[in-house]
């Protein structure tokens, strides 16, 4: 296998839905593509932002066809798994497959919360499954369960392993995968406002939240660190920092959903139980997204 060395902004898409909760194909596609033309390098369907938890493997099979007929093989869909046995995953990465994804994103486990051994076991049958590159999602912060860099060792004889994604919210880990395993994956990082620090310390790439509604800003200060123009990439991530918080939350879907709103680019419209934020939460965010836009960089704004 050829591994695609997969680098960059790879915004984690959030699905667009109607009032009545249907799946707003339309609405999707325009929105990843105006990431595509803002410069990101990658796109991951149906993750935790993209509301997974609500969709069926069918859902996530259209969002899925909607976003490689919106790429155009412009940038790698990948198609994030999270289903609640490896039975099942096996199931929609088979379906995906036939789609022509370009790879996947795993996830350890979703409700059972699975010893080293046991998410080894699964990444490994996904991975295989796959036959394609594979990004592992490593999040012990959401889902209980860490694959630490002695397990991501165990896994590197696995070819389709190709690359990481690290939440687990220590920027220590970046430093201690690279001792660990040296160059073997790629790493990028999942934490919004970590992104700085990931990249200073080497990681490949960003897995974005507010990217969604902010690409050429974060493509800019993925390629401001790359250039190894610290100081403007610091003043561009100061500008976005209080932005980036309101990834790093249970209302994660809820916070990026009003920014995209405040942005311009897109809608509120999720499935319940989730619901719009309202009174003083709503109006710090507003406060928030509304400060950034009236201070915003002009050389980096992401173009309608």
């Amino acid at each position: 296998m050829s591994n695609p060395r997969w680098q960059g902004v790879f915004p984690a898409i959030t699905t667009k839905f109607h009032p009545d909760e249907r799946i707003d194909a339309e609405g999707t596609a325009r929105h990843i593509d105006f990431q595509i033309r803002n410069g990101i390098h990658g796109l991951v369907t149906c993750g935790s932002l993209g509301e997974a938890s609500t969709l069926t493997l069918e859902e996530k099979l259209e969002v899925a066809r909607i976003a490689l007929d919106a790429a155009a093989s412009r940038v790698p869909v990948l198609a994030n798994v999270s289903e609640t046995s490896t039975r099942e995953a096996l199931r929609y990465i088979e379906g995906a497959n036939k789609l022509g994804v370009a790879g996947f994103m795993v996830m350890p486990s979703v409700i059972y919360v699975a010893d080293a051994r046991e998410a080894m076991a699964n990444v490994r049958a996904m991975a295989n499954a796959a036959q394609k590159p594979v990004m592992v999602y490593n999040n012990p912060v959401a889902y209980r369960v860490d694959l630490k860099p002695e397990h991501m060792l165990a896994l590197a004889d696995c070819e389709w392993i190709t690359a990481i994604k690290e939440s687990c919210g220590d920027i220590r880990r970046i430093t201690d995968l690279r001792n660990t395993v040296g160059d073997r994956y790629q790493l990028f990082c999942g934490v919004d406002d970590l992104a700085y620090e990931a990249l200073a310390l080497g990681a490949d790439g960003l897995l974005a939240g507010v990217g969604c509604a902010f690409p050429r800003e974060t493509v800019a200060l993925y390629d401001l660190m790359k250039a190894k123009r610290f100081d403007e990439a610091l003043r561009l991530y100061q500008w976005m920092t209080p932005m980036l918080h309101l990834d790093v939350s249970n209302k994660l879907v809820q916070n990026l959903k009003l920014i995209d709103v405040l942005a311009g680019v897109g809608t509120e419209h999720m499935r319940l139980p989730r619901m719009p934020v309202i009174g003083e939460e709503r109006e710090f965010i507003i406060g928030v997204v509304n400060k950034a836009l009236a201070t915003r960089p002009a050389e980096y704004r992401s173009i309608d």
